[in-house]
């Protein structure tokens, strides 16, 4: 089994800026509506923890954990 790194890092490189315009689009106040349940998604930056963040909808489909500062 050959695993193409090139393949993996565009994926990755997909996701990240994928998220990234969620996160944008959410800082915004703009709605934005979960892929799979089509729930509204929530932008969470007040964890027990002060340097992580959520994105999630209410099913739980979509579930973003941010690393802040």
């Amino acid at each position: 089994m050959k695993f193409d790194i090139d393949a993996f890092n565009k994926k990755r490189a997909a996701a990240f800026n994928q998220h990234k315009t969620i996160l944008k689009k959410l800082s915004k106040g703009q709605a934005l509506f979960c892929e799979h349940c089509k729930q509204p998604l929530q932008l969470d930056l007040n964890q027990t923890d002060k340097h992580q963040g959520l994105v999630s909808c209410g099913k739980g489909c979509t579930h973003i954990e941010l690393e802040l500062g």
